[in-house]
Parts: structure tokens; C-alpha cells; sequence
């Protein structure tokens, strides 16, 4: 995962039409949460048995008011059968319930999104830092708890001070033999 400093900011994604969002969504709207991108076909063997379930447990998993997940509908082949309508009816057979977007057609068979990060396929995962910085891309199956590990740093990383954590003049003083309390 990148550094917050050497990174820049992530490209705003291109959506043609949402399933499971009641208002179109953007980065900029969702700044102060960790953005979870989950990019897929759905004829991608390895979106159906992967990156879609492990979204699914990220949205299923992760408080909302600190992790938002986004399904991006990228496709780069089989366009004929890969439309809104069948999109639809996908969601609705494999019960997504986080908000999914189609990336917008590009000029050529990458659509707008997928070019704008550089993606090499589906799936693909992409974290968004609280402030909109893109903090990883990752190409291909990424194991569940490297994922979780991930998004709980970011939401550890920028998360607004609430006077319960310690500091460092209460820290508590840790030996070989064990640690302790302040």
C-alpha cells in the first residue's frame, strides 16, 4: 500500500447508470470515508467466485460511516451480452446490495474508468483513503485478510481524534515479560 504523501489523487469515476444507489455517487461526495472499488464482469469467472463475494463480506462487514463499497461494471469485452439490463438481473440473482455503477463506454472497448486507473482486467481493487487519494490497485484474487488489514489501516489512518486514544505520554511500558497499564 502506498504512503499517504507519495500518492496521488484518485481519478473521479465515470458512471453511466447505478444499480443499489438511490443518488448517483462520486469520490468527492464520499470524502472522509475509505472507498472500496470492486471493478468486474460479470461473465469474469474470477469476479463470481471472488471479487464479488469478498465485496459483499467488505459491505456486509465494515461500519458505513467509515467504509463505502462500489461495484464498477467495467467492460472491456463481450459487450453484446454484458448490458444494464442483464446487470440487473445479476445483481439480483447473486444478492449484491452495495451500490454498483457501469463504467461509462470509452472511445474504444476500455470504458472511461478503467482507462483513467490503468487497469489490466477484472477484478481489480482499488482503496481510496478518507481523503480521496488512491492508496491501492491491486489486479486479480487478493486474500480476504490482506484486504481487511488494508481498509482497517485506512480507517485507523485519518480517523478524527476522540479524546479515547492513547497518547503518547500514557502509553502503556511493554517488556519481553509483558505490558503495563500507564
Amino acid at each position: 500500500m502506498n504512503s499517504p504523501s507519495s500518492t496521488p489523487m484518485a481519478p473521479e469515476i465515470s458512471v453511466s447508470q447505478w444499480f443499489n444507489a438511490s443518488d448517483p455517487l462520486s469520490l468527492a461526495g464520499l470524502r472522509g470515508k475509505v472507498v472500496v472499488i470492486e471493478a468486474f464482469q460479470m461473465l469474469c469467472p474470477g469476479c463470481v467466485s471472488h471479487g464479488l463475494p469478498q465485496a459483499q463480506q467488505i459491505h456486509d462487514l465494515f461500519p458505513r460511516e467509515d467504509v463505502v463499497v462500489i461495484g464498477l461494471h467495467t467492460v472491456f469485452e463481450h459487450h453484446a451480452a454484458m448490458t444494464p439490463v442483464s446487470l440487473e438481473a445479476f445483481i439480483h440473482e447473486y444478492r449484491l446490495s452495495f451500490p454498483i455503477g457501469v463504467d461509462q463506454a470509452g472511445a474504444g472497448d476500455v470504458p472511461v474508468t478503467m482507462a483513467a486507473y490503468g487497469l489490466r482486467g477484472t477484478p481489480s481493487l482499488l482503496l481510496i483513503d478518507r481523503s480521496g487519494r488512491l492508496r491501492a490497485k491491486q489486479f486479480g484474487h487478493v486474500a480476504d485478510m490482506h484486504v481487511a488489514y488494508q481498509i482497517a489501516r485506512l480507517i485507523h489512518e485519518n480517523a478524527p481524534f476522540d479524546g479515547d486514544h492513547a497518547t503518547d505520554s500514557d502509553a502503556e511500558t511493554c517488556t519481553q515479560n509483558g505490558c503495563s497499564a500507564p
